[in-house]
């Protein structure tokens, strides 16, 4: 079974460049001219939900399809050697060090502790270190996918399966639309668009559920994940294009039809480009693009650290500068990139390494250690 896809190496790096381009309105922006490379750039997050969802789903299928015993113990060990060292090392920077914080306000410690950030923000007070929204989406998924595999691989049915994952998609509608009309009606006195719909983890299931099909498909469908692989650079289209029609709804980021039917579009159409990028020779599976193999190594690094490399910049760099714009980005750039590599290489590896030595029998392989941006 194939472990590494250069292709997701090349999605991931592109969806931590987003993300982090659409995090330069904390810093002023981009520039007049430039709002386009960052105004959709939140999306980056969407990838990495759809590769965490097949990357993760991969590896859990494939020990179940065997008919191996799934170690909850060790998936979850694994997964906290993979996620804790790094995140707890920020953490305690942004609790240490309010100078560093790109906002004032920190949420209390247990939030960040028990993964419910997502779910109790209050956003008007307390943005810092809220982009860990995501992470706590990811963790919710980590905890609950494998009793759920587990339980529905017990008797497998393709029926039951698309029943289920057509259910959770109109589900997700109906409670987006919900209670998007809700609070709309009531106009409460709060980011209701972030806390009731944006972060909570029920709402954002889709870019998850698209990567676990795809895992499914390549685990129990083997002849007809081959044959759309064939089919790379349509599926590299349609990904386009239906990705392209999910951000043209999105236009109005906070709007109903964006935030009712936009998700599952968006998500199928980055499902899509992740099952082109699986293709060996399809375009984006064959294009070596230097540097985003350490990348996307090094992208979950990147994500913790990134709004406190930009903040320093922002307060005691730029203001001795004498550019702007994207040329001033680079430096923010730069930034990002000294300070995440350091975090990387002084906390993330020295964990994966003991992790690995700790339990070498059950390593699922470089692209799978990359499954928690």
């Amino acid at each position: 079974m194939r472990h590494h896809f250069p292709g997701l190496d090349l999605l991931r790096s592109i969806a931590i460049a987003w993300v982090m381009l659409f995090h330069a309105f904390l810093v002023g922006g981009l520039g007049p001219g430039f709002a386009w490379l960052s105004r959709f750039g939140w999306a980056g997050v969407d990838i990495f939900f759809v590769l965490s969802g097949f990357l993760i789903g991969s590896q859990l299928l494939r020990t179940l399809q065997r008919g191996e015993r799934l170690s909850l113990r060790d998936f979850y060990q694994r997964r906290a050697w993979r996620i804790l060292p790094a995140f707890a090392v920020v953490l305690a920077v942004y609790a240490a060090f309010p100078v560093l914080r790109e906002a004032p306000g920190l949420e209390a410690g247990w939030q960040f502790a028990t993964f419910t950030l997502n779910l109790l923000i209050d956003y008007s007070h307390n943005q810092a270190f809220s982009h860990a929204w995501s992470l706590c989406v990811e963790e919710h998924f980590y905890l609950l996918f494998p009793l759920v595999a587990w339980w529905f691989t017990r008797r497998p049915s393709a029926a039951r399966f698309i029943g289920l994952c057509g259910g959770l998609v109109m589900l997700g509608i109906a409670l987006r639309t919900g209670v998007w009309l809700r609070d709309d009606a009531l106009n409460p006195p709060r980011n209701w668009f972030v806390e009731d719909i944006y972060y909570p983890t029920w709402m954002r299931l889709d870019g998850l559920l698209a990567g676990v099909v795809l895992a499914a498909l390549r685990v129990y469908r083997p002849a007809l994940w081959a044959r759309l692989q064939a089919r790379s650079t349509w599926l590299l289209m349609g990904g386009l294009a239906t990705a392209g029609l999910a951000l043209w709804l999105f236009r109005d980021r906070t709007g109903l039809l964006a935030n009712a039917v936009g998700w599952p579009l968006l998500s199928l159409g980055l499902g899509l480009l992740v099952l082109s990028a699986t293709a060996p020779r399809g375009w984006l599976g064959r294009w070596r693009v230097p540097g985003a193999g350490w990348v996307a190594a090094v992208s979950y690094s990147l994500y913790l650290s990134h709004k406190l490399a930009m903040h320093a910049v922002h307060e005691w760099l730029a203001p001795m500068l004498p550019v702007q714009g994207l040329a001033l980005f680079a430096v923010y750039a730069a930034a990002i990139v000294l300070v995440g590599a350091a975090l990387h290489h002084a906390v993330e590896r020295p964990c994966l390494r003991l992790r690995d030595r700790a339990a070498p029998a059950v390593s699922p392989g470089p692209q799978a250690r990359r499954a928690a941006g």
